[in-house]
């Protein structure tokens, strides 16, 4: 009786144990559908013992679990949603990790002629003035609010598209399944496209104009505010997501030859 009080102690101060080292981080779904947190987890797993439980939605959600202190953390691509997120007080501090870059999609057919496009306005103009089908997130997510911004640049008002514009308020994997069945434009981050599978009639038709940059940063929530939050953890997390071994693995990180992401993060 007596070894199974004890071996039911130590089983209660294993558990206990482990659950210090669970984290909760809300992720977007384009970093989820690159597949760079299958190879990332593991790693972070085996080198700090710690488990992160990932919660896979848009910039906008992830920033509203954030300010609930619903997560111990956040990794998003939306500076200016980030910079009011902490301006508020939720969040403790912005690092910069990795980057990639948008990417404007399409039927091969291409009838708006992107591919020929001068920039992303120029880009943009084309499909608007062809009313070519275009699929757009719809969903606050970082893409949304940068196609959105994009629209803007370009001088033209998403509000008033007509039927050829879809807002489908889905993740990146969704969106780009979407695109792919009606076969019409939309803007993905690179990482998503190139681990997609279904990309039927589709292919990328336009990138490299520098406002496509597509920066992820990462930010604890701030335990001032929710004093439940494991910011220990996260900083613990934080400091292996900036360390060499990050470095090399984001950087190694590839599909069919071509890099995801970039490593870019101060050290």
């Amino acid at each position: 009786m007596k070894r199974l009080i004890i071996g039911a102690i130590a089983s209660m101060a294993f558990a206990t144990a482990a659950l210090a080292d669970e984290m909760k981080m809300a992720v977007t779904t384009s970093f989820h559908n690159s597949g760079l947190a299958e190879i990332l987890l593991p790693e972070i797993k085996k080198d700090l013992g710690l488990d992160v439980h990932l919660l896979v939605v848009g910039t906008g959600q992830a920033i509203r679990l954030g300010e609930a202190g619903d997560v111990d953390a956040i990794l998003v691509h939306s500076k200016k949603a980030e910079e009011k997120f902490l301006a508020g007080g939720n969040g403790t501090h912005r690092r910069e990790i990795m980057y990639n870059d948008f990417v404007l999609i399409g039927p091969k057919a291409d009838a708006a002629e992107v591919a020929g496009a001068a920039d992303a306005a120029d880009a943009l103009q084309k499909i608007a003035g062809a009313e070519a089908a275009f699929v757009s997130r719809g969903d606050d997510s970082g893409t949304h609010k940068k196609e959105l911004s994009l629209w803007k640049a370009a001088e033209l008002d998403a509000e008033g598209f007509g039927e050829w514009y879809r807002a489908v308020g889905a993740g990146m994997g969704a969106a780009l399944n979407t695109a792919a069945g009606m076969d019409s434009y939309i803007m993905s981050d690179r990482a998503s496209w190139l681990n997609f599978g279904n990309k039927g009639g589709l292919k990328l038709l336009f990138a490299g104009d520098p406002v496509l940059f597509n920066q992820y940063a990462y930010i604890p929530v701030n335990p001032e505010k929710h004093g439940h939050v494991k910011n220990g953890l996260a900083m613990l997390l934080e400091e292996w997501l900036v360390s060499d071994k990050a470095k090399e693995l984001i950087n190694g990180y590839q599909i069919n030859g071509e890099t995801l992401f970039v490593f870019n993060a101060q050290q």
